[in-house]
């Protein structure tokens, strides 16, 4: 006996169509899908409701997960699911029901070996199926449909939707800059050029090199990064063939990184703010002794630290929610959190707690600015030199005050769990950049050779 779960995931691998089966009255809701607000430690799953035979009442069956759940990242979770769902709901236009066994509905539907061709029609992305194509008399068994012609606007508007249910605010802000760039690069260069089709391999090139010329190597491989990864979706969708940005070759180019600040710049730099500044000075503090990212420390609100504890949780770059000791040498500057609001942030502009409605880029901004008018104009501190750089100088100062009393190895195991680096391998490469590892005097080896 065939049962539910046997049967979708069946008809999940082997993708096979048939006619659909609408029933008169209505015995089940439409799946739906729960992507558990982009959590991916939760699990994404198909739900909906079947009309139960015994109450003739639609009732929640139980959700389906498939093997969606073994997948780590949002992309491919709902790509997964989104296959289910469509699979799940042709079998139930087809009239399979959870309450029965549909083992015998199974195998006459098995035997039809005729594949019905369905075309889709793209308008205002939303996808809508054409009529199936009918049988003729003639030798020729089926009429020929042609596949719609997508227009360009429609296509990018249907995969940066689809891209807007997976990823932050802030990063499908930058796929939506990004691609309206490029649209309105094609409006002007190539304004004869309406549908998704005539886009081509060239014209995208010629695009990137555009970029290139205007701005520089790095900002052109965002820009051939982010349109791979929308082209990609109308790929994945059918809108299109084949991803050809993947063909385009990524520059290589070198990286700009902040410089780690002398001890000398370092202090004079805080003793200059202690008089002058102290919101910068503390939110400085935190990237130095906390070790955390300007963006970090600007999403902190009161309610992230555990004042019991002396921890506070945010979001990483390379996590969700991280965890990280307060040192106590920054603990004792912080005012008495209990007076604020708990979902005040931490830095709000010139203080200390409070609202600041401002956008998590712009509060960024905002600190950065300052950091140059007051810190970097006085201090004649050139373009490799910012908030950043406290985060270095603070890691190499901790790595080599761990080697003295350790071997490598060990003093850059103690390092992870105070970086939050989440392998050896990416702690390595990052101490490498920022010139943190530095050998013993090799004079001597000199020395001797020349002898």
């Amino acid at each position: 006996m065939l049962n539910f779960k046997q049967i979708i995931t069946f008809a999940y691998e082997s993708e096979y169509d048939s006619a659909y089966d609408l029933k008169k009255k209505k015995q089940y809701s439409t799946p739906k899908i729960y992507d558990a607000k982009g959590d991916l430690s939760k699990r994404w799953y198909v739900y909906f409701s079947y009309r139960d035979p015994q109450t003739d009442k639609l009732k929640r069956v139980t959700p389906f997960y498939g093997d969606a759940n073994k997948y780590k990242t949002k992309e491919d979770r709902l790509q997964v699911l989104t296959q289910y769902r469509k699979t799940l709901l042709k079998f139930l236009q087809q009239g399979y029901s959870p309450f029965e066994d549909n083992s015998q509905l199974h195998s006459s539907l098995k035997k039809k070996t005729k594949k019905p061709e369905v075309t889709f029609n793209y308008v205002n992305t939303e996808i809508k199926h054409v009529e199936e194509v009918k049988e003729t008399s003639t030798p020729q068994l089926k009429e020929k449909i042609e596949t719609p012609k997508i227009n360009i606007q429609e296509a990018f508007g249907f995969a940066l939707n689809y891209k807007k249910q997976l990823v932050s605010v802030t990063t499908f802000r930058g796929y939506k800059n990004r691609i309206d760039v490029f649209l309105k690069w094609l409006n002007k260069t190539y304004p004869a050029l309406k549908t998704i089709d005539e886009l081509t391999k060239k014209i995208t090139f010629e695009f990137l090199n555009n970029i290139l010329e205007n701005t520089s190597a790095r900002n052109r491989n965002n820009y051939r990064t982010e349109l791979s990864s929308i082209i990609q979706v109308l790929e994945d969708n059918e809108i299109i063939k084949s991803n050809f940005v993947k063909k385009i070759p990524t520059l290589k180019t070198i990286p700009n990184r902040n410089k780690t600040y002398t001890q000398e710049t370092q202090e004079a730099i805080f003793n200059h703010l202690e008089e002058n500044d102290k919101v910068l000075l503390l939110f400085i503090k935190f990237i130095s002794y906390n070790l955390l990212r300007p963006i970090e420390v600007c999403r902190l609100q009161i309610k992230n630290i555990n004042i019991a504890n002396k921890t506070i949780q945010f979001k990483a770059k390379n996590s969700p929610l991280k965890t990280k000791i307060i040192p106590e040498l920054l603990w004792r500057e912080l005012p008495d959190l209990t007076l604020f609001d708990p979902d005040d942030l931490l830095f709000a502009g010139d203080k200390i707690g409070g609202k600041w409605e401002a956008k998590l880029n712009n509060r960024r901004d905002f600190y950065s600015k300052r950091f140059k008018k007051s810190v970097k104009q006085k201090f004649d501190l050139g373009i490799d030199y910012g908030l950043y750089s406290f985060r270095h100088t603070y890691i190499t100062k901790l790595y080599r005050a761990l080697v003295k009393e350790s071997s490598p190895f060990e003093a850059k195991s103690k390092l992870m769990l105070i970086t939050g680096h989440l392998s050896m391998s990416a702690l390595e490469k990052y101490l490498r950049d920022i010139d943190a590892e530095l050998p013993n005097d090799y004079s001597e080896m000199l020395k001797n050779t020349n002898e």
